[in-house]
């Protein structure tokens, strides 16, 4: 059979992560504190973005008349518009801008100072979280439990199948499906036993595993990565040095260490993202633009540039880059808006009477329920604080997992962890409440059957210890 050169057209989607989308991406993610840093280095680094000066609407509608309209190839018109910052409480916020003294003022009523101190986010509580709100079974989350505590700080597993299976009292072939599962939570790679499977989830999860190239580099010569031993590597798979350096930059993209961007548990000083608060039969929400610059195109932009190709290109790009990030910091506002509003609506009993009554929430109800993707709700969840009449919370506090009542209806798993510690601040320290005794308290205030290992489970979630340690001799 002969042997001949073909050309063969074929269309395929794909999903190219330009440098803006990842900003934006990124933005999302970032906390209030992060952001900032972010906004105040793109300052000092980008001549056409600039602060404004800008107090009233008079002056801006001004300042809007007498700008020419810059050119269609750098700044469109729809990013302009985007760009003014002036209108933008008015526009998030549940009150008219008339008020919104009044409302700064209230806030910090609900907010103290001493109330604003959070732990910082554990690579343990993360995966816990993530856990409780999986499809698995209780006996797989029961697993999946002793499979995160037993990582390292780096993310990694610590104990062999065997050992958790063990732990668990499964058998050894009920943990890998799980110890999967725990892989793909975020960050993904976590739980993995070594490096070549922490790459090879990564690789997976990007869909990167289709080149066998780039598979077996990871599975088999990560070594000689390491050690840049290239020209063998080059000989057996038939490369130039260029083509290998494509899968070099691929494989230094994804991370060996996933849980290393986990800090400890050490308290951290917390300025919300959101206000929530009471006013009449209505909460009103408002986002906290303290500190946060306005920004806006400096007047360079709007000149006609001379120099070389390569300085007018470097200008386009700067121009480009200002643009976009004004926008992304609006679409960010907006969406952490939405998102706090769709919230309030889900978990309206918290915020009237609360944390007894906190309802079910997972991340899926709000993305349905604002028409997002549920990825673009846990960023915007991440690291995002709101201060309530209740206290201050993070986003992510308002998603839990819920019981079955026997009335049919369902209660979030943080109203039972609150009722109980309320059942053991209250109880006789001379005979504390045993975990069986709260499990039938839960039933009679709640209607709803906790096993006593449910109980121990939120009890330690709490950091209470046991009956036989709350207990005091006299």
């Amino acid at each position: 059979m002969a042997l001949e050169l073909r050309q063969q057209l074929k269309l395929s989607q794909q999903l190219v992560m330009t440098p803006q989308l990842q900003q934006a991406i990124k933005l999302l993610q970032l906390s209030r504190v992060e952001l900032l840093e972010t906004v105040q280095q793109e300052l000092l680094e980008n001549p056409f973005l600039e602060e404004s000066s800008l107090t009233d609407d008079s002056s801006l509608e001004q300042h809007e008349e007498s700008r020419e309209a810059p050119k269609e190839e750098v700044y469109d018109r729809e990013l302009a518009k985007d760009a003014d910052w002036e209108d933008y409480l008015g526009e998030f916020a549940s009150t008219p801008r008339l008020s919104q003294s009044r409302e700064y003022e209230l806030a910090e009523e609900i907010s103290p100072l001493e109330a604003r101190y959070a732990a910082k986010p554990t690579l343990e509580g993360h995966l816990f979280w993530q856990l409780r709100l999986s499809s698995l079974t209780e006996e797989q989350k029961a697993i999946g439990e002793v499979i995160i505590g037993n990582l390292s700080s780096a993310g990694y597993l610590q104990a062999s199948i065997e050992e958790v299976a063990e732990m668990a009292e499964v058998a050894p072939e009920a943990v890998l499906p799980v110890l999967e599962r725990v892989q793909l939570f975020d960050p993904i790679g976590v739980a993995a036993r070594d490096a070549r499977e922490c790459l090879m989830v990564q690789i997976k999860n990007l869909n990167y595993a289709r080149d066998p190239i780039l598979v077996e580099l990871v599975e088999s010569h990560l070594e000689d990565l390491e050690a840049k031993r290239y020209k063998p590597l080059l000989r057996k798979f038939k490369l130039d040095m260029e083509e290998l350096k494509e899968y070099l930059d691929i494989i230094q993209s994804l991370d060996p260490l996933p849980g290393a961007s986990f800090g400890g548990g050490e308290p951290t000083y917390v300025s919300p993202d959101v206000f929530v608060y009471k006013m009449g039969d209505e909460f009103v929400i408002l986002l906290n633009d303290d500190g946060l610059p306005q920004l806006q195109l400096s007047a360079m932009s709007q000149m006609n540039i001379g120099g070389s190709e390569k300085e007018k290109d470097y200008c386009a790009e700067k121009i480009r880059s200002a643009s976009w990030l004004i926008k992304s910091l609006y679409q960010r506002q907006r969406t952490l808006y939405k998102v706090m509003e769709s919230i309030v609506r889900h978990q309206q009993p918290f915020f009237e009477d609360g944390v007894t009554k906190l309802a079910p929430l997972i991340l899926k109800d709000i993305a349905d329920d604002i028409s997002m993707h549920e990825s673009t709700v846990s960023r915007i969840t991440t690291n995002k604080y709101v201060a309530t009449p209740h206290g201050i919370f993070e986003l992510k506090f308002f998603f839990n997992s819920g019981l079955e009542l026997d009335d049919g209806s369902q209660v979030g798993s943080e109203s039972v962890k609150a009722l109980i510690k309320k059942f053991i601040s209250e109880e006789d320290t001379r005979s504390p409440l045993s975990d069986e005794r709260i499990g039938e308290m839960l039933k009679e205030r709640l209607k709803v059957n906790i096993a006593r290992r449910t109980v121990a489970k939120y009890r330690t979630a709490l950091d209470i210890p046991s009956s036989s340690r709350r207990k005091e001799h006299f």
